[in-house]
């Protein structure tokens, strides 16, 4: 009968009928190879043979459940629509089973048969008995099964697929086809040389090297040899590596073997993640739930979700790869479980999932999952989002939610309160009181009292310091001193158990002084002026304090002293308004209760933060300190609550503070380095029971380490703290290249360093006021002697251009040298030129004058020609013609009125004086301005007539980040006897109508 020849509706691949089974074609290279699938060829054709020339059994019908080996053509058409959604099923439950119709493999040392048919049974899973001279790999099933089971390989995604399916050996893969014979076949199934070629090169073309069909067909159905030409046709689609194997979209292509050993692979490798991912969870159930833990942590720590995990993952490490299909590799379990239809179309091959114990327990747990997120979704809209809303929820809310997530919330509550009941805080006994009643001290400064002209008085000052406003802060008022007064210097607190950022709770003695400069009360009374506003009846039932930030170079006392002043002057505010007051600071945080008058310490759970939650929900209010340079961790998000002010206590690092800052809104507070006076109290209390000359000698002491390292309490009162940080300083400055120090100090800015280790050592920071008078923390070396070490490398080593700019970042704080110095020079420089022409501005007086503008501006397109360096005066023998746009310098100490000056050729001539100015600048004087034009009469010839003529504008160049000059400069009248009363009348007139004056800020 003539056979019908019928196409597979995966990959139309034909076969034809051969025997008792079929050929297929059409496969890659010019070997018929078994196809991956049963291919029902005609009606009644015999379908449990072998496919020809392979000798593999045919699968189809077998798979689909029919028992007889005859089969019709509606089977046929059913195995087509079905083949596709099928296909990797049944690979995975129809092994190939090594078997021959007329051909059994040969022991080592017997010859090979003619045509004899062999009487091994079909189907039965015997191998040949493994020759003795066999290695170690190529081993029979059950023997490498039991291997296995000994010593199973640790694949990673990164394993090699020949890895895999050679278990570790390259050596078959090497090894040539004579030696694959007599390992595989039998000592006489052997090639010629020629065609004796490794078998790298025999998988690529079989039929190229072994001529007899019988022995090839033998070859062909060796798991062996399987496994050598399903690496070759792995890496022809480029799949090396497992991770690719696990992406690849054409699995169905490889032999059943080779698939179901990667996929067992890929299953343990699966499976090891998930173990891992396990463990994480079991790590962060053991961290415990807190207050604020959210709904979904509580729900879902300490498990894997099991409906985060993908389809294809399940069914590789569950299912044995049962219905895999490229098309899911990202489709999640949670979306199968909805709709798995629509992602397993094959009704048997569904059934069968579904049947599986594997699949019930998953979709159980999966449900549960999806029943517990849209639980937590809805209470986060009812606003119930952490574990203490929960336990406040009105019980309408909790019967909302399935009975399983109600149970789980509720153990998870009921868990935490018991933990927070065996781990309640611990008391210290006496530290409040010791705290709250502090005893007064100060220090003032005397006129003309002896030894160093300071002394100690009991209690408070009389007299303490007064603020006016800026901005959002406030600044020292000097004005409301009275004149002739004793001048409070110092305030000090002693607490006989100390202040919090010293209690270390193992009886070790706490530093017991809290020293109050001018700086710390400032801090208090900004605090003081929010708690006002919040407190007030204008403020409303939804006002909250402002954030506060309190930045501050490291060392100078932040915590001893600002954050242990705060806390007192906290405890001693309205206890009705105020009843509560958190300190944190390292490990330890401290929660005083000015109801009961007790100080409790949280080390750990229950955590600071959800026990002022606690009260925060109860409506109680308080105020936390928040010391960040210590603190274990950065500063809590969820702080701080509701009803309670924070400030932050931190160095000026940004990374300390600038997220919560953000986040909060908070405010700045920067303060400064003590001053020297401040330092000096500091000495006379210290030493306050001693003699004078003893005190005397110790502030000596002190002001020379001062002098080394700067204002830096910690390191300049102690011998041993002293010697390691000048010790440190100098290292860090040696040890610096220029470009590092230049790159890492931001020396002029006001940001953070880029080294903040270096910073440590060689950086403060002062209070500048940018826009809006909002304060900001500017960079500054930190000593006069490190200072000097610092900018004499940087000067010497830098272009001079580049290092006037770097001054000109710090100008308010230069020291006097290099003000004298580069002031005038920097005006040469084109860019600095012009971005002044920009920044200037008119100072005029009240109700007088139109505008003017100013030459150096109306002359945009002028530059300096060049600079003279005026001598003294007396030292010229003859005066010299005056150049215009030449920047003339005199270098004379004390020159009078400005730093440098130039003529412009205008009409009139314009005599244009630079003047480097700082805040505090002073009006000028008659004879000041006399004395200046007798300095120029002496260096020009004709100035007197000149002079008269001419017309004079004043610019005084200002840092931008100064506070800005404002005021126009009168000229006052002084008595001298070098000036007669008419000459400084008229001089006093003469700045009052014909100069003019401008500010610039640089």
């Amino acid at each position: 009968m003539h056979a019908r020849i019928y196409s597979c509706g995966v990959c139309a691949v034909s076969a034809v009928p051969q025997g008792c089974g079929t050929v297929a074609s059409g496969m890659r290279g010019r070997t018929l190879r078994a196809h991956h699938v049963a291919v029902i060829v005609c009606s009644h054709q015999h379908c449990a043979g072998w496919l020809a020339p392979t000798c593999r059994r045919c699968g189809g019908p077998r798979a689909f459940g029919v028992p007889s080996h005859c089969v019709d053509e509606s089977l046929a058409v059913a195995a087509s629509h079905d083949c596709a959604y099928f296909l990797s099923y049944s690979s995975l439950v129809c092994w190939p089973v090594f078997s021959l119709n007329s051909i059994q493999p040969i022991k080592q040392g017997e010859t090979m048969p003619g045509n004899q048919a062999s009487a091994v049974p079909q189907g039965d899973g015997q191998r040949r008995a493994r020759p003795e001279s066999e290695g170690e790999r190529d081993q029979p099933d059950a023997t490498r099964i039991r291997a296995e089971e000994v010593r199973q390989p640790q694949w990673t995604l990164l394993s090699r697929v020949e890895d895999v399916l050679l278990e570790g050996s390259t050596n078959r893969n090497n090894m040539k086809l004579n030696d694959f014979l007599r390992n595989q076949v039998g000592g006489r199934a052997a090639v010629d040389e020629i065609h004796n070629v490794t078998m790298d090169a025999f998988v690529q073309d079989p039929d190229d090297y072994v001529q007899d069909q019988r022995l090839l067909e033998v070859i062909l159905n060796l798991t062996a040899y399987q496994e050598l030409e399903a690496i070759y046709e792995l890496h022809c689609e480029c799949v090396y590596f497992l991770w690719q194997w696990n992406i690849y979209e054409r699995k169905d292509t490889v032999t059943p073997f080779a698939r179901g050993k990667l996929n067992a692979a890929l299953s343990q490798v699966l499976k090891e993640e998930r173990r891992e991912a396990g463990e994480r969870a079991a790590r962060e159930q053991q961290v415990g739930f807190a207050l604020t833990t959210t709904i979904k942590d509580v729900l879902f720590r300490g498990r894997v979700r099991v409906m985060d995990i993908q389809l294809n993952d399940f069914l590789v490490m569950e299912l044995d790869g049962m219905g895999i299909f490229p098309a899911n590799r990202n489709v999640l379990l949670k979306e199968f479980v909805k709709d798995s239809t629509r992602y397993i179309r094959g009704a048997f091959l569904l059934r069968d999932i579904k049947a599986s114990d594997r699949y019930k327990g998953m979709e159980r747990a999966v449900r549960e999952e999806m029943d517990m997120e849209e639980d937590a979704d809805n209470l986060h809209k009812k606003g119930v989002d952490n574990l203490l809303k929960w336990s406040l929820a009105a019980e309408e809310v909790k019967r909302s939610v399935n009975e399983v997530t109600k149970q789980f919330l509720d153990a998870a509550f009921i868990e935490l309160m018991s933990s927070m009941t065996m781990s309640a805080a611990m008391k210290l006994e006496g530290n409040y009181e010791s705290v709250y009643n502090a005893r007064w001290h100060h220090v003032v400064e005397v006129p003309d009292g002896e030894g160093t002209g300071m002394e100690v008085r009991e209690g408070e000052p009389p007299q303490p310091w007064t603020y006016k406003a800026v901005g959002q802060t406030l600044e020292r008022d000097d004005g409301v001193e009275q004149s002739g007064a004793p001048r409070l210097r110092l305030m000090v607190l002693a607490s006989d158990k100390g202040w919090p950022c010293s209690w270390n709770l193992k009886g070790a003695e706490s530093t017991r002084d809290c020293h109050v400069n001018c700086e710390v009360e400032r801090v208090w009374q900004i605090v003081k002026g929010d708690l006002t506003e919040w407190f007030s009846t204008d403020g409303g039932t939804d006002f909250t304090p402002r954030r506060r930030v309190l930045i501050g170079t490291p060392g100078i006392g932040k915590s001893m002293n600002a954050g242990s002043y705060l806390l007192y002057q906290l405890l001693h505010y309205d206890a009705e308004q105020l009843p509560m007051v958190a300190y944190v600071i390292g490990s330890q945080s401290f929660l005083f209760d000015k109801t009961t008058k007790t100080v409790s310490v949280y080390m750990g759970d229950p955590r600071i933060e959800d026990v002022v939650d606690i009260f925060s929900l109860g409506g109680v209010k308080g105020y936390i300190i928040y010391d960040a340079a210590l603190a274990c961790r950065q500063t809590p998000a969820c702080l701080p609550c509701k009803g309670w002010g924070m400030i932050v206590v931190t160095p000026p690092e940004k990374s300390e503070y600038e997220w919560w800052q953000k986040k909060m809104d908070a405010t700045a507070i920067v303060t400064n380095c003590p001053e020297e006076n401040d330092v000096r109290a500091m000495c006379i209390w210290t030493k306050r029971n001693r003699p004078l000359q003893e005190q005397a000698e110790y502030w000596k002491e002190v002001r020379g380490r001062m002098n080394n390292v700067g204002p830096i309490l910690r390191s300049i009162f102690g011998k041993q703290a002293y010697d390691d940080r000048i010790k440190a300083c100098q290292q860090a400055v040696d040890g610096s290249t220029t470009s590092k120090l230049k790159r890492n100090l931001g020396i002029g800015c006001c940001y953070s360093s880029n080294d903040n280790d270096l910073s440590r050592k060689l950086v403060k920071v002062v209070r500048v006021r940018r826009g809006n008078n909002i304060e900001s923390p500017l960079n500054l070396l930190v000593s006069p002697h490190l200072e000097r070490e610092t900018l004499s490398r940087l000067e010497n080593e830098m272009k001079q251009s580049d290092f006037i700019f770097l001054v000109l970042r710090f100008w308010d704080y230069v020291p006097p040298y290099l003000i004298e110095k580069y002031a005038v020079s920097a005006f040469l420089n084109e860019d600095f030129l012009r971005a002044i022409r920009l920044k200037i501005k008119e100072l005029r007086p009240i109700g007088r004058r139109e505008p003017h503008s100013c030459v150096l501006k109306e002359h945009s397109d002028t530059s300096f020609t060049r600079k003279e360096v005026l001598p003294p005066p007396e030292s010229l023998s003859n005066p010299v013609a005056m150049d215009h746009w030449v920047l003339y310098e005199p270098k004379v100490q004390n020159f009078p009125l400005v730093d440098g000056f130039f003529f412009v050729d205008s009409n009139p001539m314009t005599l244009v004086g630079l003047r480097m100015a700082t805040a505090g600048g002073h009006h000028t004087t008659t004879s000041t301005v006399r004395q200046f034009t007798e300095c120029l009469a002496a260096y020009f010839n004709g100035w007197e007539e000149l002079y008269r003529d001419m017309s004079w504008e004043i610019i005084y160049v200002q840092h931008a980040d100064s506070t800005p000059m404002t005021e126009w400069k009168r000229c006052d009248v002084v008595n001298s006897n070098n000036v007669s009363r008419a000459e400084n009348r008229e001089i006093a007139a003469f700045w009052r109508e014909e100069v003019r004056q401008y500010i610039a800020a640089i």
